[in-house]
This record gives C-alpha cells, structure tokens and sequence, in this order.
C-alpha cells in the first residue's frame, strides 16, 4: 500500500518511521498533518505482537484507583530497578492515551453505566486493566489504528520493505537504507534526519515465543551497530501461560484467565504454586513462568484449569483463547489447557529518555525496542502497550515543536545492489533460536551462557546477510549483559547466583563496541 503525502504537507522532510505496530502507527498519527513515511516489512499491522495482545492497556481510570497505585505496583513488579520518574510520567499520561484511542474508534469495553469496564491482572493491586471483548484488545487497536492511518493523507506507507542500516554522519542521523520486496530487493537510500525505530522485541530469537516472526530485535540490532546506546539487554520476560500445542508462533492464554481465578495444576492436580509464592497464580510472571518451567522439566507437565472460574462463559469471555483452544482439539469450558513458558516480552533494548530520543542525534525509538526504565527487570502486566502509546505520543510532541525543516532529496535512489537474500527462518536462524532458548531462556547459568555466545560469534563469522547481521548484534547484546549480571532478578534467573545482590540493584548499559570488548577479554580468558 503506498498513500501519497497531501500537497499541503510536502515542504518539509519526512519523518521516517520503523515499524507497522502499535508504537509505529500512533506516532504516525500524533504526528500529523507532518509528513510521514511508514516503512514495515509486513503489511502494517499484521507482523506487530500488539495485534496478538490479549488482555489490554493498564491506566487509573476507575473509582478508588490512583496513579500513585498504578505506579507502585509497576515499582514493584520492576523488582527494584525501575526508573520511577519515567513510571510515573507513564502512569499519569495513560488516561489520555487511552482516550485518544477511544477517538481513534477502539472500542474498549464499557459497563450499563458507559463508564470504562476493567479487570485485574497479576500484580496489579487493582481492576485497572481496559480491555475489548475479554482478550481482543491488541487486535481491535491495530485495527483501528490502522484504518485511520489508511485515511491520513500526511502518511505514506511502504510495506514489504526490511530496513538494515541506519545511516549517520558526524553523529547525527541522515535516513535509513531498505530494501523492498521483503529484503530480497534493490537497496533503496531514504534520507530524513529524524527517524523513529519502533520495530517491536526479541521474543522470535527464541524457540518458544508468543511473538510474530518479525520480532526478531532487527531493530535494537541496527541501533546498536550505528553505535546507540542499550539498557537491560538481559531483562526477557517468559510469559508463563502459551499453550502448549506445538505451533510457532505459540497461542497465549491471557493472564486475565489467572485473573479470573484459573488455577495452574500439575499431570497429578496438585496446585504447585502454592507451594512457591504466597499470591500463587497471581505471583510476578518471571516466578510463574519458572514454576511452570519446573514442572514441565520435572516430566510433571502444567495444565491452566479454568473450567471452575471461567466453565460455560469462556466462548464470549475470551473468545481468542476460546479459539486456540478448539483448533487445538481442547475445550476449555471442561478440559484444563497445557501450557509451556514462552519468550513474550523484551525489558531491554534502545536506551531513551523521556521524549524518546536515543544516544544519537535525530534518532528516536518508541514501543518494545527500547528500554524506558519503565519496566525495570520484569514488566508489570499491560503496561506494554501503555507504553507504547505514551511515549510514542510524546516522539511526536517534540519532533513537532523542533519546527518545520527543509526538504532534502528525499528520492528512493538505489545504491549499490547485491544478490543477498533475507535470512528469514532458514537453519541458521533456527540454530540461533534453539540456542537463545538453551541458554539464554527461562533459567541461566555462566556453562550454558558462554556456550550460547560461542554459538552466537559463530554464526557471525560465516554471516553474510545484512538483515541477519542485525539479529546477531541483537543477541549478542543479550548474551553479554545476562553474562555480566551476577545474580537473579525480575527476568534474569542464575542458577549459579541464585539471589538478589544490593551491588546489582541498578540498571546497566552498553554499546555493541562494549560487548565487542567483553568478548575479547573473555576470550583471552579462555
């Protein structure tokens, strides 16, 4: 799809923007009538994990509910390490931002009276969590946003086109280099000196995720090799409910149905998280997520049983899981569902401020690839598109009051044009899954991380694919930091440093030059 920009906003230069999702799309919007050039490799929408997002965006919108709750439950799911200047700057803008949606015609859910409806999620001390339909919130955002930005004259959107490099000079931003034709193209050079990357996570480095296949950190990656700064690269969040029916990406069944009083059962009905934190079900994802993990491990399996809490209501209560569950030959309202921990969110990545900006000039990041601070070592549940929203809002709002700028030659030209081929799911992505799954997964430890990076510098070495080139960086990254934080916290679980340490209770940053060194040293080490 290609929308020509209206004549009214051609005289000044285009921002770009990385990315068909959530972050990309409402900046795109809240950027108007300035013009826009969307880039995304899928059709928009369509590759973005907020379209698969189930339970919806946390805000203090109903009685009795206050910023200050909202803030402290995101303080403390972070795990003591959350920024809480940017949480709080997040907690108080989320009404707006969910109102804004509303005028963009999501059809969040609403009680008899019209008022907002919500519901309650793990950790979350109150019903805070704005939903459609039970678990339909992510795909009626994208879709509404995406109609609109259908009919925003100010937005031109060029599908199938993968991005691999940022361009830079003297330190400052000067366009991005694509290639159309999902990667397989010609390169193309699109200058601007403001470009957003919002290009969604990680979690399709691993072999079990809930992600679509683009979220593979292309994104974080390019950044980091045009030298941004990174913050919590080690930070992965598990989701502990996918559904266990071998399909890639996995079904996730929402945390709203553990919020509805589902119980986690193991092969012999023993409610095992009991017996692990006192909230049980509702303990913090990262403890679930290894709870599950364990008895999976164990050979003991782990099943959600919800035909108590939810029984004959779960067809219209949550009609997504409901879904997933018959193409899966279970039903749900009599049968417990099997579930597998499942790489689902990414804590870390482009550090930015609270106006989005990166370490580089020009260069901004919004939505999953970056790291706020927001979420600290483990992401409160729904505050992910809460996010996005927020600070994309907020890219918007400063690049709009840094004025008009000339136009530059913004031609599409091609440059120098090779025979490579997008990596896409080949072997050498799937060996890369399995080890990020191995070693960088649910548990850690110092062994399997350093084979993990062995495996990762290997296939950098006999690498010739740019767009591949930035997933590596991308995991690399990953495996360095989770190598450099001895002890566990939030996300990040070590075997080998099994508890918290006072010395560690802050967050960490690095460039791909101070991963690069790391791992020189260690391997003089070795």
């Amino acid at each position: 799809m290609h929308v020509p920009f209206s004549d009214a906003s051609a005289q000044v230069e285009p921002v770009i923007i990385i990315g068909g999702g959530l972050a990309g799309l409402f900046c795109a919007l809240k950027l108007a009538p300035r013009p826009v050039t969307v880039l995304a490799a899928a059709p928009i929408g369509r590759g973005a994990s907020s379209a698969w997002a189930q339970a919806g965006i946390a805000a203090a919108v109903s009685e009795g509910d206050t910023t200050d709750k909202h803030v402290a439950d995101t303080v403390a799911a972070g795990d003591g390490i959350v920024d809480e200047s940017i949480a709080r700057l997040m907690a108080t803008e989320a009404a707006a931002r969910v109102h804004d949606l509303l005028g963009y015609g999501v059809p969040f859910d609403r009680d008899l009276e019209g008022k907002l409806q919500v519901s309650r999620e793990a950790a979350h001390s109150e019903s805070r969590i704005v939903r459609v339909r039970g678990d339909m919130a992510g795909r009626a955002i994208m879709q509404a946003l995406v109609h609109t930005v259908e009919n925003t004259p100010s937005i031109r959107v060029m599908e199938g086109y993968v991005v691999e490099d940022i361009t830079t000079e003297k330190g400052a931003v000067t366009g991005v280099i694509a290639r159309a034709d999902a990667g397989r193209g010609e390169k193309v050079h699109l200058a601007s000196r403001s470009v957003v990357i919002a290009t969604g996570g990680i979690g399709h480095l691993y072999a079990v995720t809930t992600n679509p296949s683009e979220a593979r950190g292309e994104g974080i990656g390019m950044a980091a090799r045009a030298g941004a700064m990174m913050a919590d690269m080690e930070f992965v969040q598990f989701h502990p409910t996918a559904l266990d029916v071998h399909k890639d990406p996995a079904p996730l069944a929402t945390e709203a149905l553990r919020g509805h009083g589902a119980t986690l059962i193991n092969r012999d009905g023993e409610r095992f998280m009991l017996k692990i934190d006192r909230e049980g079900e509702l303990a913090p994802r990262d403890v679930v997520a290894r709870g599950i993990y364990a008895e999976v491990m164990a050979g003991r399996g782990a099943w959600l049983d919800c035909t108590t809490a939810v029984g004959a209501a779960f067809p219209e209560e949550f009609p997504t899981v409901y879904r997933y569950c018959q193409d899966a030959g279970i039903d749900p309202v009599t049968q417990p569902i099997p579930v597998v921990p499942a790489a689902h969110y990414f804590m870390g990545g482009i550090q930015t401020d609270a106006d989005g900006r990166t370490s580089i000039d020009g260069l901004w990041a919004c939505g999953e690839c970056t790291s706020t601070g927001a979420h600290g070592a483990n992401r409160l549940a729904s505050n992910s598109l809460l996010e996005a929203v927020v600070f994309s809002a907020r890219i918007a709002a400063k690049i709009g009051r840094d004025g008009a700028k000339p136009v530059k030659d913004w031609s599409a030209g091609s440059v120098d044009r090779d025979d490579l081929q997008s990596e896409g799911d080949s072997s050498t992505m799937a060996t890369l899954r399995k080890t990020m799954s191995a070693s960088f997964g649910v548990i850690r430890n110092r062994e399997d991380m350093i084979t993990g990076l062995k495996t990762i510098l290997t296939l950098e070495q006999a690498n010739r694919d740019p767009a591949f080139r930035n997933v590596l960086a991308t995991a690399k990254l990953v495996a360095v930091s989770a190598l450099r934080r001895e002890e566990s916290r939030g996300g990040h679980f070590r075997t080998d440093f099994p508890q918290k340490r006072k010395e560690w209770q802050h967050r960490t940053f690095l460039t791909l030059d101070d991963a690069q060194a790391y791992v020189g040293d260690m391997m003089e080490l070795a």
